[in-house]
């Protein structure tokens, strides 16, 4: 059945879906934008927090370093002075231990604190008035001392002592200074020993949480001490070719992420270099404790707006519907406006309104323009045999014929009223009109017998055309269509006249 509809809206009825799909998706992404932002600045802040709290760590032990080797440079600069004094040779050896050791007693976990001649030989022990004879000619400090004037004070690398002393099983670093004559000539060593216990001490004092490390290297990345113990047996180990070694000795002093070599821990690094010793002190922090609450925030936070952006994507996906199925109610409040609810061809509105648009455009185009006036035959006597409900069924099977043979988009098949129908007919003329005029009413014709009626259903047709030719209104139009009905009608019935 061919019938006019009323002009689609789709797109622009799906245009506000779509403003509210893109404004919905735009906000999702702005939140999920913003939160990221939050998030990364928030974890930049907890790694720049604990970057901060590692670093004062590292200041106290720096501090506590320094005054430490600083009592220990300055037991060795007073036994130099001491040991270089002539009237100390002419006083007794309890006396000149006393003098020569006078300010060791200050240093913390010292250890022996020995006055070598120039061959490496001892010539005062502090621990003994009469020295043990020994030579440590073959000692880096001593070496260091030996070929090089302007070493100034050095600090050795970790060894366990050689004597069976009550500290020999521990891990010690001495503290050295030449000792040479008013000429420059090297006469010998003063060196102070210092176990390395010093540090295992510091470090307990400082709360630095668990899975977190302290340690202490000297220059050639040599372990010093270290809290808590990665490894067996690793005081004294050179760490030179790790990656996150080499880099702090060349940096000095800063912070970064790394891997750690040892137990593939992911850690934040803060190092600083103890004043102007040749030592680091390093910090490293596990990630996992610097980021848990982060982290926790994050999963938070993660989590809600998750909820929230699903929640907003849900009630926009409900809103959409809401306005699919309003412009679906829309589209078939307008059909039905625009549609006959017997026959479900155009009603009198809907030709009014197709009539006047086909009529300008015609007159634009100066294309012809036709149209029909169909009536059905005896249809008051028809319904009053057959009743309403049967004249009602006629009346949608002539629609119905009438519809199939109007097949163009552009076409019109309305209800009139009553019985009668109109057929706007865009683009054809007299004859075109009267081809479709006539299969209609043949059509008609053979539509089977209702009841025990022995005739069959019939129509008249009129037609009228409009043309450049002419000088008719569209009153005029319909007039002349109308005219020709009737001329139809008074003619007989059962056919098809041209106006």
């Amino acid at each position: 059945m061919t019938e006019r509809r009323p002009p689609h809206h789709s797109g622009s009825a799906g245009r506000p879906e779509l403003l509210v799909i893109l404004g919905s998706s735009l906000t999702v992404i702005a939140i999920l934008g913003i939160v990221t932002f939050l998030l990364i600045r928030e974890r930049a802040n907890a790694q720049q927090a604990a970057a901060r709290g590692a670093t004062t760590v590292a200041q106290l032990i720096d501090a506590d370093v320094l005054r430490t080797v600083e009592l220990y440079d300055l037991t060795l600069q007073g036994l130099i002075a001491a040991a270089q004094r002539d009237d100390l040779k002419q006083v007794s050896a309890q006396i000149r231990h006393l003098v020569l050791f006078d300010r060791s007693t200050t240093a913390r976990y010292k250890g022996d604190i020995l006055l070598l001649d120039k061959h490496g030989g001892v010539l005062a022990d502090s621990s003994l008035i009469d020295p043990k004879p020994g030579n440590f000619a073959d000692r880096d400090y001593f070496l260091a001392h030996a070929y090089n004037r302007d070493t100034g004070m050095f600090i050795s690398q970790p060894y366990k002592p050689r004597c069976d002393c009550a500290y020999s099983d521990e891990w010690q670093i001495s503290f050295s200074r030449r000792i040479s004559s008013s000429t420059g000539e090297f006469l010998g060593v003063a060196v102070a020993s210092m176990r390395l216990a010093y540090f295992d001490q510091l470090f307990s004092s400082l709360d630095i949480g668990t899975d977190n490390t302290l340690a202490i290297i000297n220059d050639d990345g040599v372990l010093l001490a270290q809290k808590p113990y990665l490894e067996d047996n690793s005081i004294g180990k050179s760490f030179a070719g790790r990656p996150n070694v080499v880099r702090m000795l060349r940096e000095g002093s800063g912070s970064f992420d790394g891997v750690s070599s040892v137990d593939n821990e992911q850690r934040l690094y803060t190092f600083s270099r103890v004043g102007n010793l040749p030592l680091t002190v390093i910090v490293a922090l596990s990630s996992d404790q610097v980021f848990a609450t982060w982290r926790r925030t994050a999963i938070v936070i993660s989590g809600a707006t998750g909820v929230l952006c699903i929640g907003l994507l849900w009630l926009t996906w409900l809103l959409c519907r809401e306005l699919r199925l309003r412009q679906f109610a829309e589209q078939e409040l307008a059909q039905l406006a625009a549609t006959d609810a017997l026959t479900g061809v155009a009603n009198r509105r809907t030709l009014d309104q197709t009539l006047r648009h086909e009529w300008f455009r015609a007159q634009r185009s100066g294309k012809p323009m036709s149209v029909l006036m169909i009536d059905a035959d005896h249809f008051k006597s028809f319904n009053d045999r057959h009743g309403h409900l049967g004249g009602d069924e006629a009346l949608r099977s002539l629609a119905a014929v009438i519809s199939a043979n109007v097949h163009r988009p552009t076409d019109l098949v309305a209800r009139y009223g009553g019985e009668e129908f109109s057929v706007i007919l865009a683009e054809t003329d007299n004859e075109g009109a009267r081809q479709i005029a006539e299969r209609i009413r043949a059509q008609v014709e053979q539509l089977p017998l209702v009841g025990d009626d022995d005739a069959p259903m019939t129509v008249s047709i009129g037609i009228s055309t409009w043309t450049t030719a002419s000088d008719n209104s569209l009153e005029l139009l319909l007039f002349a269509a109308d005219k020709a009905l009737y001329q139809a009608k008074e003619g007989g019935r059962n056919r098809v006249v041209v106006a």
